[in-house]
């Protein structure tokens, strides 16, 4: 048991894995990770890989509400502009997945940049609204730009290849993944322990002393933007070559409020807590399909409940975390550790 926590060098200190415990479990879970496929039917690897771009959206989302302070109920409409790009780059250009990738982050992060710039006077409610105009303005572009988006009809793409090896299975494409995500993760982590991330801290704590401490809130809100833009960007370049079609209908406001959604119940400005709200949200409307397929037999229109039935089961996790689990899943997980780190004593 762990009775001082003593550090002896600014790196240690700023390490993400302090002892070996932690280490040995990462590795334990890599091991997991890489056993998994091998194990896992179609399905569960096709819900890995959702849960996966989920986790690399929400990481972004993460960085600009959760670390930032900067609220987005315009996150799905970055995702989308990854994904278009994606798929405009693979059909006219014929570049493949692994160059789409940061292209499509590169994209995503100028419209960010575009949208947060005149939005850095704002915060609050007022940011807010600024966000969900542009949701809406990029929706519609999604729809009445057809010479470029398809229209309603969407864009098909040709299964994804990284130096001429088909990824398009799902098996093929778990690995690209985790790839991605472990990369994404990572990143974020390091990212709070940079100058630019405790800016970011600052700035979400309290702004004026922030600015009064010499920090640059302009500068520094649209590193914000852009960083969690290009991650929106690259989850949406995965999405399109993971589905492999893209439509308009992917990207609604809804789907906003569900990455939104998922850093709450994580937990804000915690990379822990930005994965297991992916996870956890992601896996709740597999929860009520089988929940209405039980109740179709006693009720044959219990399916047609199944898209409202989400946005109020999202709604009311957001406040019920809100207000019972402001901290979210990571704070809880936290919890349990402690208790078997100081069991059998209470203190």
């Amino acid at each position: 048991m762990r009775i001082g926590d003593y550090k002896e060098s600014y790196a240690a200190d700023e390490a993400v894995f302090v002892t070996s415990t932690s280490r040995f479990w990462l590795g334990v879970l890599f091991v997991m990770l890489a056993i998994f496929p091998f194990m896992a039917g179609e399905y569960l690897l096709y819900m890995a890989n959702i849960t996966g771009i989920a986790i690399v959206a929400a990481l972004g989302l993460n960085i600009l509400t959760g670390a930032a302070g900067q609220i987005s109920l315009g996150h799905a409409a970055f995702v989308g502009i990854g994904a278009y790009t994606a798929a405009v780059l693979t059909n006219r250009f014929g570049l493949s997945l692994i160059v789409c990738l940061p292209l499509a982050g590169l994209v995503s992060a100028f419209f960010g940049v575009l949208v947060g710039a005149p939005s850095m006077r704002m915060k609050g409610l007022y940011l807010c609204i600024t966000t969900l105009a542009a949701q809406v303005i990029f929706e519609f572009f999604f729809v009445h730009w057809e010479s470029l988006t398809g229209g309603i009809r969407g864009l098909n793409i040709e299964p994804p290849t990284i130096f001429g090896l088909d990824v398009g299975s799902e098996f093929g494409f778990y690995w690209v993944t985790l790839v991605v995500v472990v990369i994404a993760a990572t990143m974020s982590r390091n990212i709070f322990r940079t100058r630019v991330g405790r800016a970011f801290i600052a700035i979400r704590d309290r702004d004026i002393s922030a600015e009064l401490m010499g920090i640059n809130l302009f500068r520094y809100k649209l590193y914000a933007f852009a960083v969690s833009s290009f991650l929106a960007g690259v989850a949406g370049c995965l999405w399109v070559n993971h589905l492999k079609s893209i439509t308009p209908e992917h990207f609604p406001l809804h789907e906003s409020i569900r990455y939104l959604a998922m850093i709450i119940v994580g937990g804000l400005g915690n990379i822990l807590g930005a994965i297991y709200g992916a996870i956890f949200m992601t896996l709740i409307p597999e929860v009520l399909q089988t929940i209405l397929k039980f109740f179709e037999g006693y009720f044959p229109q219990a399916m047609a409940y199944l898209y409202p039935l989400q946005t109020v089961v999202f709604g009311l996790l957001i406040v019920l975390f809100l207000v019972f689990e402001p901290h979210g899943l990571a704070e809880m997980w936290c919890r349990v550790k402690a208790y078997f780190r100081l069991w059998p004593f209470k203190h």
